[in-house]
């Protein structure tokens, strides 16, 4: 029997101990249990410390000033005129386009930000276009210019840590939680405050008895990585190891460096591990080739960007960076993507429409790629395309909260529910948080390998499709709360499931692709003949979750057993506000918060983003509040 996360279990296991000692000892006192109300907290293995972006981490600078004139559009090229004015702005300055389109071109040509602090902007998204005249074309997976529209990085094809730079091994265990690490060696010279550095282990992947049934699968033994690759091969296998990682060393994260004691050998960081680095997988800190090290503090704000034909906006090995209020349409690749970022942040912005609609990577609205922590992607609109949002050997401590993601769909069958609220679609995402989010679903496929330890918390997850009436009873792909084969140690908590009044004929649970929909679909497989991988249902936690099937909230715990976290029963807790926010967002004005309410008489409010959309302004301020985030003095679009 697959043994998941074994060490972790048995901390859980004294914790949950001490916590029924406790509640024994009230009872003794005369206090009733039924009485107590605790605050609901997650198993120490599955949280973790989540402070994310720039927002919550000293804030989007506000005082920057314009360098040079105002730009206009030219009516001809206008790559070589933003190029220039934003290679001679200095730190702490922006770049300001004024209303209109301005259109770049030529091959393999971009915007691009190269060093850092520094901001693009324009005067308002809708109001200031940015976009190629020879990129994206509806329909075409073939690209043109081959080229995005704007990067953000120290070069257009930046290589990880490790790759170029220096490998140096832990000497201890990197344990989860903790804020430093002791190495056997270092570069000369030490580290730096503020160096952003990789930490990663090597897999120790064999193979093993497929869950499934499947033969056997290349995993480690622990579960944390399952790569799609099996003996006997399966026509689905994908058996790269050395895709968005260094070679087989997938469980990665980045760090910012706090400071470093040569003396002791002991490095510390700014925030948390988000899980465990064993010496007994190798597991390193690797540094980044100086050409190749993440530059910091670029913002792109303002703006609406189309046609990109390799992606539209590409954060490429950055810190501290962010875009904010922007609209991306018309791309061919991803419509946003941080790839090898640390605390980078999409907020407040409208991504939707590309060109392509098929699966294969030309579909992909937010992607968070190569190593990328603590990004933080909150209050966005994300709809209209094949992938909502992807995550590929990334995400470790980021926060995916309060976006309105909707009609994910494949082009050429659109009965095909596609997977919305995640953190997947290569192996290695950890420990990402989503919070307070609409979405058509919450899935995390398996397609290239798998995804574990992610939590689920205050969502609204309808299981139908805005724009899909295919989204019904018989719809086998359809579901509310989904977790593939092989998605191990997930946790939901908090949720209101289903679309109230369109539940007729689900069900509850179930795990094959073919037997209709579900509120609930775990383990499931999306190749003939459509097995179940049963370890899904046994290392996840369902709690406090209200659904529109049954009408009720049900309290299932680790594995469906009906008791997690030492609560007896669980029911008699109550859930925390947000699992990373200290009190309500300013994006929500006067409008209500939490609004996803399970324990509550009224379950819903309504959620900013949404709100937004349904009102066809999607950069419109909340009721009560001011446009969130927007710099002084620019127009919100009416």
């Amino acid at each position: 029997m697959l043994d998941i996360f074994s060490a972790k279990r048995l901390a859980r296991s004294k914790a949950t101990g001490m916590r029924s000692w406790l509640l024994l000892s009230l009872s003794v006192a005369g206090i009733p249990l039924h009485a107590l109300a605790q605050t609901y907290t997650l198993p120490a293995d599955r949280a973790t410390v989540w402070q994310p972006g720039v927002t919550y981490n000293g804030g989007i600078p506000t005082n920057r000033t314009q360098c040079g004139a105002t730009l206009s559009p030219s009516g001809g090229n206008d790559l070589t005129q933003i190029q220039a004015a934003i290679n001679a702005c200095t730190a702490n300055h922006y770049v300001l386009l004024g209303p209109g389109t301005f259109t770049i071109s030529g091959m393999s040509q971009s915007i691009a930000l190269t060093k850092s602090n520094i901001t693009l902007r324009g005067s308002g998204p809708a109001i200031t276009t940015v976009t190629r005249s020879d990129g994206a074309v509806d329909g075409s997976y073939f690209p043109n210019a081959a080229a995005p529209i704007i990067w953000i990085g120290p070069n257009r094809f930046p290589r990880m840590a490790g790759d170029g730079g220096g490998n140096y091994n832990l000497s201890g265990d990197g344990i989860d939680g903790a804020l430093s690490v002791v190495l056997a060696s270092a570069p000369a010279g030490g580290f730096a405050a503020g160096q952003v550095v990789m930490i990663n282990e090597l897999t120790g992947a064999t193979y093993l008895p497929d869950p499934s049934g499947r033969g056997t699968i290349l995993m480690s033994d622990d579960g944390k990585v399952v790569y799609q690759c099996h003996q006997p091969g399966l026509g689905t296998d994908d058996c790269r190891t050395n895709v968005y990682s260094l070679a087989d060393r997938i469980t990665q994260e980045l760090k910012e460096v706090a400071g470093w004691n040569a003396g002791t050998m002991t490095l510390t960081f700014t925030s948390p591990l988000h899980t465990q680095y064993r010496t007994s997988h190798t597991a390193q800190v690797a540094t980044f080739a100086s050409q190749h090290a993440p530059i910091t503090g670029v913002g792109i704000e303002e703006l609406t960007i189309s046609r990109g034909d390799s992606g539209n906006l590409l954060f490429l090995n950055a810190a501290n960076s962010w875009a904010r209020r922007i609209e991306s349409t018309k791309w061919l690749g991803e419509g946003v993507r941080f790839a090898g970022c640390f605390r980078c942040e999409l907020r407040d912005s409208y991504v939707h429409t590309p060109v392509y609609f098929e699966p294969g990577g030309g579909s992909y609205n937010i992607a968070l790629d190569s190593a990328a922590s603590e990004i933080l992607v909150e209050n966005n609109i994300s709809r209209d395309a094949d992938k909502v949002i992807v995550a590929r050997g990334a995400g470790p401590g980021s926060v995916v909260a309060y976006n309105y993601l909707d009609d994910g769909h494949i082009g050429s069958n659109s009965n095909w529910q596609e997977t919305g609220l995640g953190a997947s679609h290569y192996v290695g995402s950890h420990h990402v948080l989503f919070e307070g989010n609409w979405s058509f679903n919450a899935d995390n496929d398996k397609t290239h390998g798998n995804a574990n330890t992610h939590t689920y918390f205050r969502n609204y997850l309808r299981g139908v499709r805005t724009n899909y009436a295919s989204d019904n009873a018989g719809n086998g792909s359809a579901r509310v709360a989904g977790s593939t084969a092989t998605s191990y140690h997930m946790s939901w908590v908090g949720n209101v499931l289903g679309a109230q009044g369109q539940m007729t004929g689900w069900d509850y649970e179930n795990g094959k692709l073919n037997d209709g929909a579900a509120i609930w679909k775990f383990g499931w497989d999306d190749w003939s003949p459509y097995p179940i991988d049963p370890v899904v249902t046994q290392t996840a936690i369902r709690d406090g979750n209200f659904d529109y099937l049954t009408n009720q909230v049900h309290w299932h715990g680790l594995g469906g057993s009906g008791a997690a976290n030492g609560l007896t029963p669980p029911a008699n807790s109550t859930l925390p506000s947000s699992m990373y926010l200290s009190g309500k967002p300013a994006f929500f004005g006067t409008m209500v918060w939490p609004w996803v309410e399970p324990l509550g008489a009224t379950k819903l409010y309504a959620l900013p983003a949404k709100a937004r959309y349904d009102a066809g302004t999607p950069f419109a301020p909340p009721p009560g509040g001011v446009t969130p985030n927007a710099p002084t003095g620019l127009t919100t679009l009416p």
